[in-house]
């Protein structure tokens, strides 16, 4: 055996015995062979890889080229850990904003048919209000109520799990001499 022989073989193996070559990236016939063998041995997750050149993509077939640039379109991001929203929930201007909005309700009167489509429309009217405000990783949860005045006397109550450091709500009401409007307008934080 020469000098070079002796030194390609890994230490451990005996002598006597032949290793067979591994396939080499740079020859244009393996590297079809060598990209799918090391995909399928990769044992992470492909964030990114550079492109390849048209005559490496001859190589596959349909199928596969598809699901490679499936893999490579995926981009995973690390996690932030933030735990606060960049803008907190301020409800002094989402009260205000809700009482501008159902101030408006002033010149109608009662309707008992038409107030559950202007219930609907007003709670869409304030969603999109708070939404435009920018308040970051929130979701809302708003509700109207128009309850016609006939001398009773009503009870509005509501239940939730309530994180006290980032949560919030706010009320505004608007009363006439023919109804009461409540709007009640929820924030949870969500990450």
């Amino acid at each position: 055996m020469d000098k070079h022989a002796k030194a390609s073989k890994p230490p451990g193996f005996p002598s006597g015995t032949k290793t067979e070559r591994r396939l080499s990236m740079f020859e244009k016939d393996n590297h079809a062979q060598v990209v799918k063998e090391r995909m399928r041995s990769s044992s992470h997750e492909v964030h990114g890889m550079e492109p390849m050149d048209n005559e490496s993509f001859a190589e596959f077939g349909k199928s596969e080229i598809f699901s490679l640039k499936a893999s490579m379109a995926k981009i995973k991001y690390a996690n932030t850990y933030k735990m606060e929203p960049y803008r907190k929930f301020e409800a002094n201007l989402v009260r205000n904003k809700a009482q501008q909005i159902l101030t408006r309700l002033q010149e109608t009167n009662y309707n008992g048919d038409t107030s559950i489509f202007l219930c609907s429309s007003i709670s869409e009217e304030i969603l999109t209000a708070v939404k435009d405000m920018g308040f970051d990783r929130y979701k809302y949860l708003v509700t109207v109520l128009i309850v016609e005045k006939t001398g009773q006397a009503i009870n509005i109550s509501s239940r939730w799990v309530w994180d006290v450091a980032r949560d919030n709500w706010v009320s505004a009401k608007c009363e006439t001499e023919s109804f009461v409007s409540l709007a009640l307008i929820i924030a949870c934080y969500y990450e």
